[in-house]
């Protein structure tokens, strides 16, 4: 049983971080991949757990921290993860605010481009060039 917990600790992988505290001292922590995550323009790290059990994390705001560096079994990999993530991050802001396509969202059509008639610079009747 505990080659197998040593295999998971290496499939996972460990990341270290390093940033400023508010003191200006520089930190650096190493924790298993699990235990970091970028989130909301912070770098969030799991640092321990409480007494019944509930983790403990520190938000790190993104100005501060001057590199993450985590190990992982091959970046391809990594790499197409964070492919996901940004895709869902679009697919959830197309959600939340429609762009193009469609007609709009009202359902409604589309109003006509007002045209310019380049050699007169009077808008003619059908929108079309003089002939």
């Amino acid at each position: 049983m505990v080659d197998d917990d040593l295999e998971l600790e290496r499939d996972i992988g460990e990341a270290t971080i390093v940033y400023e505290e508010p003191d200006e001292e520089t930190v650096q922590k190493t924790v298993p991949n699990e235990h970091i995550a970028y989130f909301q323009d912070h770098w969030i790290i799991k640092t321990g757990e409480d007494e019944e059990g509930r983790d403990i994390v520190r938000r790190v705001p993104a100005q501060r921290v001057h590199y993450v560096e985590r190990t992982v079994d091959e970046f391809a990999e990594e790499v197409e993860t964070l492919v996901d993530q940004v895709q869902s991050f679009a697919s959830d802001l197309r959600t939340k605010i429609p762009v193009g396509g469609g007609g709009g969202s009202d359902g409604g059509e589309r109003p006509e481009p007002h045209r310019i008639d380049v050699e007169s610079g009077e808008p003619n009747e059908s929108g079309d060039r003089p002939e």
